[in-house]
């Protein structure tokens, strides 16, 4: 059985169709994402998903119940959708509630904080936090319960490359160790080497359901920019790959799929900005599918 379930799942909006019977299955142990262009549905599916909002037709399921049937809900599904810090609390004590509200021993505390890197911060005032800071705060309150499925709308939105990286490299551990990742993204070339499968949605409906690198098997050539050219060239070329450096912060690999490339880099420790193919890239992918006027209405 999936992990997740949506079912001919539609949601109006007074006139506004937000959701036209999107029905997809995502599959348990990978990160899958979750792409569209703003207004595609993407958060109206992640709420009526978690029961924040009532569907006009269909399902959205977790392990084939609804969200309000989970017995223990936050010890299944981390989700994290709206920040919704008061300024002059700081990240302790604002987990303190979480841990609280999910009926979690408090011990879990000091384990989500190093889990996203804000052990040292915790005392501060959430108002005085960075962007990035709001977003590790976010998800520490989603793995408060310990779940095995995350759900994430935009959790890269914000961060530093370096921010970036340990989130991949957490995200990664966290589906090979068997969970689940759902998230939603607009950094299409994070997706690119991030994620297992990608979902794609336009004017809500499902536009393309697939492994990523099916969607751009048709690459064989990656012009990738970091800041680590020295670190991922020398790790590509232990993996058998062709490198070519083009610039300052850029090369150009042939001889290995974009996965590899991927979670080579991850294993390295090395940001990718920026990562296309020979026109098969998934920003092409994404833009051709979601403007493909042949596509049925």
């Amino acid at each position: 059985m999936p992990t997740m379930s949506f079912t001919d799942l539609t949601k109006h909006y007074g006139p506004v169709k937000a959701l036209d019977g999107f029905t997809v299955d995502i599959a348990s142990g990978r990160i899958t994402a979750f792409l569209g262009a703003n207004g595609s549905g993407k958060t109206t599916s992640m709420r009526l998903l978690l029961g924040l909002s009532e569907p006009t037709s269909g399902s959205a399921t977790i392990d084939g119940r609804a969200y309000r049937d989970l017995a223990e809900p936050t010890r299944v599904v981390g989700a994290v959708l709206d920040q919704g810090f008061h300024p002059n609390r700081n990240a302790r004590n604002h987990l303190r509630i979480a841990a609280a509200q999910a009926n979690v021993s408090a011990s879990r505390i000091p384990v989500v904080l190093e889990l996203v890197g804000l052990t040292e911060a915790a005392d501060r005032r959430v108002g005085g936090y960075s962007l990035g800071m709001r977003q590790r705060l976010a998800l520490a309150s989603a793995l408060i319960g310990d779940p095995t499925i995350l759900v994430l709308d935009e959790p890269f939105n914000g961060l530093d490359p370096e921010g970036i990286t340990t989130l991949r490299n957490f995200l990664r551990h966290f589906a090979d160790s068997g969970g689940t990742v759902f998230l939603s993204s607009h950094l299409l070339a994070e997706v690119a080497h991030s994620a297992d499968d990608a979902v794609i949605i336009d004017h809500g409906r499902l536009v393309a359901s697939s492994p990523v690198a099916t969607l751009v098997a048709g690459t064989s050539t990656a012009v990738i920019t970091t800041p680590d050219v020295d670190v991922l060239t020398a790790a590509l070329q232990a993996r058998g790959g062709t490198v070519t450096r083009t610039g300052p912060d850029q090369v150009t690999v042939t001889g290995l799929d974009r996965d590899v490339i991927g979670r080579t880099a991850a294993g390295a420790g090395v940001v990718i900005l920026d990562m296309r193919g020979d026109g098969d890239d998934l920003e092409t992918i994404f833009a051709a599918l979601i403007n493909d006027k042949e596509r049925p209405s």
